[in-house]
């Protein structure tokens, strides 16, 4: 098992284990805690055999749990559901010594976490990725929330004490989910591994995940390390994102499918501002990965409104992260011409 550390000035505040069969006995994988005598684990439909297995292992290790499903998707992330959950906490008497448990996807694990870090003021929170997506990004960095009007609006920075990666999980996705938390493991290539872009570039998504996930796992770990609260790196792991975000809520579009749209646009935006060179060898990774690279239909006006509400406009206007070359992004502030020719290059007239 392979363990890698997020930390916070001095201390960790949060450890990624990733190993084999780890879900199964997820009882023996929480942190130690003095006083724990609940768990309530949050999960899917989709995941529901999991979810059992998992609260099984509490049971017979003595731990009291409550299995709560959530709606599917991005449904779960709304603040009724906060609210609904909020209330089968009380109801199962938790306290400041229980843990929540995130078990699903990247909409599991946000709600999860801000779940965890409201209820009571705080409570301990562990989850466990059981998508690509989700291990390689959703599930890291201590970022949760929930859906109002935008993207990811209302929310706090909260680490979970620990994320448990199980890669025999993983092994057994579908491809489309496979396909869809591949956009966010290039991303991380991208950003600040190159050599996991190579990887990528020789095997596809066929990559073997003994190694896009730890190589994934440590650049973003890496990054958060130095700015936890993105007042600065942090915003590096918003490439494609910009107008990604858009897109995926105008189109009612997956976030993978979303953010290799939005990575085709910032490269074209890096070609205008600082001379990338790599677009279309980009574009052309990304199409290889089976991922779209267009999203054609889609109203100009709207995508343009949704970016103007996300939360990556800063003073200066709309931020976009770019690469100058391969492992070396920057943060920009396009111009309009830019920012259309952004959207011309997916589609968007």
């Amino acid at each position: 098992m392979e363990s890698i550390l997020i930390t916070e000035g001095d201390g960790p505040v949060s450890e990624v284990t990733i190993g084999r069969g780890t879900l199964a006995s997820l009882a023996a994988e929480l942190p130690e805690r003095e006083g724990r005598s609940r768990v309530a684990i949050l999960t899917q439909a989709a995941i529901a055999g999991i979810a059992r297995s998992v609260a099984a292992s509490l049971e017979a290790a003595g731990v009291a749990t409550l299995t709560i499903r959530l709606p599917d998707g991005e449904r779960a992330k709304t603040l009724s559901v906060v609210e609904d959950v909020a209330g089968d906490l009380n109801a199962f008497g938790m306290h400041r010594a229980d843990t929540v448990v995130g078990i699903g996807g990247g909409a599991v694990t946000d709600l999860a976490g801000f779940v965890a870090a409201t209820y009571l003021r705080g409570i301990e929170c562990v989850v466990a990725p059981t998508t690509l997506l989700g291990a390689v990004d959703a599930a890291l960095g201590g970022k949760t929330g929930v859906n109002v009007g935008g993207k990811n609006l209302v929310g706090v920075f909260n680490h979970p004490a620990r994320v448990i990666i199980d890669l025999d999980i993983l092994d057994e996705l579908p491809d489309d989910l496979l396909r869809q938390g591949t956009a966010e493991a290039l991303k991380t290539g991208l950003v600040g591994d190159p050599d996991l872009v190579a990887l990528y570039r020789s095997d596809g998504i066929a990559a073997s995940l003994d190694e896009v996930v730890p190589r994934a796992v440590r650049v973003k770990a890496g990054i958060v390390s130095r700015d936890f609260r993105e007042d600065g790196v942090r915003a590096f792991l918003n490439y494609g994102h910009t107008i990604g975000h858009g897109v995926e809520i105008a189109g009612n579009m997956s976030h993978g499918d979303a953010v290799a749209i939005g990575m085709v646009a910032a490269g074209v935006v890096g070609e205008r501002t600082v001379g990338f060179d790599g677009a279309e060898d980009q574009r052309a990774l990304i199409a290889s990965l089976g991922l779209p690279t267009s999203a054609p239909g889609l109203d100009p006006e709207t995508v343009t409104r949704l970016m103007d509400l996300d939360k990556k406009r800063d003073a200066d206007g709309l931020r976009f992260v770019v690469l100058e070359r391969i492992g070396a992004p920057t943060v920009v502030h396009p111009d309009a011409a830019t920012v259309r020719a952004a959207l011309h290059a997916i589609g968007i007239d």
